[in-house]
């Protein structure tokens, strides 16, 4: 006080290290709002690099209904803007700092907007894939030669791999994470050995997996520690028009083969829930069916959100 005067200090005023303590504590949407705008302060709080380690768009999903013809989605367009506009706003704040990216399973992300993001993001170590309905080989083929420090992905099974464990082979020389969310079949494992033989963690958790592409990951992964195939669907490889037979428990040479590993996490039992839902959904998960974010929980430490 002076002279009947109190002091008063401005917004712009405050401690950056407080103003980032407190936009720590806000969300995706908060922090893209326009906060950076208020005022340089405020502006170059929002850009510490404090804030934008991960980039966690798990929240957002797509609006959107199904159609008979490729992308076999139909994206509404408003749902499209805010995406593009939360995405593009975090890129500029974030100023190549982001380390881990995740997508939500059911958003589908367009191919030119994937590119802009890789670009954008040279440093990324973890990447959560969406859907690949809008996405081509060319445009996800460009976002790993980006992501020359990428070591761990999550992604939705492709139909056709090699090309893709290909250009992470090439690019990502640090890679040694992997989780599948689909079936693993022996075309996708043999891939897998081809291109990712130093793979150390793989997760193919709520999946259909055939027995041989089980034999084929662990005699030909000789790098892997870590293996979850906790609630799968693992089927026996049956004679020309005999009917599948699924195991209720694993034989001796598979644990066997498995013995070697750090960590081998399995679970088939009848009471699990999530084994019963992998069963009732025949090995291909419908995620929007069960608990927020259910799918994006892993037995794999390292590899949960």
């Amino acid at each position: 006080m002076e002279d009947g005067e109190s002091l008063v200090r401005r917004w712009e005023d405050l401690d950056t290290d407080i103003l980032v303590k407190i936009f720590q504590s806000f969300d995706i949407y908060q922090l893209t709002s326009g906060i950076a705008h208020v005022c340089s302060a405020w502006r170059l709080a929002c850009c510490d690099p404090l804030l934008w380690k991960t980039l966690d768009l798990s929240m957002m999903k797509s609006n959107y209904i199904k159609i008979p013809l490729e992308p076999y989605v139909y994206v509404d367009g408003r749902s499209d803007k805010k995406l593009t506009h939360v995405l593009k706003t975090s890129l500029n704040l974030s100023r190549g700092n982001l380390m881990t990216l995740i997508f939500h399973f059911n958003l589908y992300v367009s191919d030119d907007l994937l590119t802009y993001t890789a670009e954008r993001c040279p440093r990324l170590k973890r990447l959560v894939m969406p859907a690949w309905n809008r996405i081509k080989k060319t445009g996800i083929c460009k976002a790993i030669r980006c992501w020359k420090d990428l070591e761990s992905l999550t992604m939705p099974s492709i139909a056709n791999p090699p090309y893709l464990m290909e250009e992470i082979a090439k690019n990502c020389k640090n890679f040694n994470e992997l989780k599948i969310m689909g079936p693993c079949d022996i075309f996708f494992a043999s891939t897998l050995v081809a291109y990712l033989p130093k793979l150390k963690v793989l997760s193919l958790r709520c999946s259909m997996l055939l027995k041989d592409a089980l034999i084929i990951i662990l005699d030909g992964l000789q790098h892997l520690e870590v293996l979850n195939i906790s609630h799968c669907l693992v089927i026996d490889t049956a004679p020309p028009r005999a009917p599948r037979r699924l195991l209720k428990e694993l034989d001796p040479v598979i644990l066997k083969k498995a013995s070697r590993l750090r960590m081998f996490l399995t679970c088939m039992q009848d009471s699990c829930i999530m084994c019963q839902r992998t069963k009732n959904d025949e090995g291909l998960m419908r995620w929007y069916k069960y608990e927020k974010g259910l799918w994006l929980e892993d037995e794999v430490r390292s590899l949960a959100y």
